[in-house]
């Protein structure tokens, strides 16, 4: 009885605490999970692939969707840039308001040449940042984001979360949407946020 008792008291409490992390509640208008006033996603300093020093003011004025991957990574990375084009595509002339920043957790191998080529072969406007080891280390703990080289064979592959987040025009971090969210729920979002701008 106790412990039982204390065993499902831990877990509401736990159920409770991810609630707090990830779901929102009833009255939010958004489909993906609304990061507002979460704290984190305030900055970054990283290159682009011409070696230019990037930071999130350089994206002001446009809604900025920055998504953690690596070249080599074999579905994920690919599903979701195709989804970026896709969300683009379905904004109609609002699509030119959205741009895509891809953050490599791979420097060691994501060369500035592999990521042009790469960005390349999504949208010629997409953009590929990367920096130090560290520099990484600290943009990816700024974003809430984990990633861990997993060894393959005589390679390695690159866990890593698969958010995928929504800056405003304003540089203020406002969602994060989850992988298995469609095209249409990231348009729905981005509308709201349109939407939100202009009352």
């Amino acid at each position: 009885g106790g412990v039982a008792m204390s065993l499902r008291r831990l877990l509401a409490v736990l159920g409770l605490l991810l609630c707090a992390a990830g779901c929102n509640p009833s009255s939010s208008p958004f489909r993906g999970i609304d990061l507002t006033d979460a704290g984190f996603g305030r900055d970054f300093t990283l290159q682009d692939v011409d070696g230019r020093e990037r930071t999130l003011a350089d994206f002001r004025g446009k809604y900025l969707l920055i998504f953690f991957g690596y070249v080599q990574c074999p579905d994920v990375c690919p599903t979701a840039l195709m989804r970026a084009i896709e969300v683009r595509k379905l904004l109609g002339a609002d699509g030119e308001r959205v741009q895509v920043a891809f953050i490599t957790v791979d420097p060691e191998r994501d060369t500035p040449e592999l990521l042009k080529s790469y960005m390349r072969a999504f949208a010629s406007d997409f953009v590929a940042l990367s920096g130090t080891p560290e520099r990484i280390k600290e943009t990816a703990k700024e974003f809430r984001v984990f990633y861990a080289k997993v060894p393959t064979g005589n390679t390695y592959a690159v866990d890593h979360t698969a958010i995928t987040y929504v800056v405003d025009p304003k540089g203020r971090l406002r969602l994060g949407m989850r992988h298995s969210q469609s095209a249409d729920d990231f348009v729905a979002d981005l509308r709201t946020l349109m939407k939100s701008e202009t009352l």
